[in-house]
């Protein structure tokens, strides 16, 4: 098998079954197979996805929603392709993308990873496609909305050709097309983050086991995120910041004196209290 694409099921079964029928729109010159893996919807969407595609997709029923970063591991252990892909239910596939990233892998050893341009529904790019690391540094300017103009603090490399293809540090698990071998080498994504986190964990190991990420922003998918004014679960704005919290110091606290690592942790809760509280001033939607 040369592809494997892994996607994650919840309750989306109009998303999913588009994200999949977008795959399934073109003929590739390598083979492919597909692996859903519903993560305790509990609703019928499991049932209306395999009643759709029958015998052209693999399912993987969980019992219980252990999150994003296990729903996943659950088919990548099964997978049997040379490359794995990571796609979010909510991406539709652009023509010649799985094709034109295949190809780009295959000529280049080195890789590891290689994500592509993700674009949000409105045509505007999706930032975490292509980012640096997060640190102390780049992270409170992000968080604060503070505008930089050293390349170093740049998390979102908005300076960099949204059309280019060149090494980064991080892609987003929306998309993540991944060589089975550095996968092997490096582990599984880490089912300590429950959702958010786990892209940017991987891409710190792989990167960290010698292997190269690449933005490939030639090839794009589009991405149908929620917009931010929308009323948001409070499950998901803690998650969010609990991921900041597991990968500083997964990575980082080791390097820092107590007193930096305090600030940080203080830092992280306060601002989830506050996106919590604001919250609940939105609309439901």
């Amino acid at each position: 098998m040369d592809l494997s694409v892994v996607i994650v099921n919840y309750q989306t079964f109009e998303l999913t079954k588009n994200t999949i029928n977008s795959i399934l729109e073109y003929d590739y010159p390598f083979s492919l197979e597909i692996f859903v893996v519903d993560n305790a919807s509990g609703d019928d969407s499991l049932a209306r996805l395999q009643d759709y595609f029958k015998d052209k997709v693999k399912f993987i029923p969980s019992e219980e929603n252990n999150g994003f970063a296990a729903g996943n591991n659950q088919a990548l252990r099964s997978a049997g392709g040379k490359y794995q892909l990571l796609l979010n239910s909510d991406t539709v596939v652009w023509e010649n993308t799985l094709e034109n990233i295949y190809n780009y892998m295959e000529e280049h050893s080195d890789v590891g990873a290689c994500g592509c341009q993700v674009l949000l529904e409105n045509g505007e790019l999706d930032k975490a496609c292509k980012r640096s690391f997060p640190n102390v540094k780049n992270s409170f300017f992000r968080l604060f909305h503070i505008p930089t103009k050293s390349k170093n603090d740049n998390y979102n490399l908005t300076d960099l050709d949204d059309d280019g293809i060149y090494e980064i540090d991080c892609l987003t698990g929306a998309f993540m097309f991944i060589r089975k071998q550095a996968l092997d080498e490096v582990g599984l994504l880490d089912e300590t983050f429950f959702m958010y986190g786990e892209d940017i964990d991987l891409c710190y190991r792989i990167k960290n086991g010698g292997w190269k990420i690449i933005y490939y922003g030639e090839s794009k998918i589009t991405h149908l995120k929620g917009a931010s004014s929308k009323k948001q679960k409070s499950k998901l704005i803690y998650e969010f910041y609990r991921a900041m919290y597991i990968y500083y110091k997964k990575h980082h606290a080791k390097e820092s004196v107590f007193i930096v690592n305090w600030v940080v942790y203080l830092g992280i809760a306060i601002l989830c209290f506050l996106k919590l509280f604001l919250n609940l001033f939105k609309k439901k939607t």
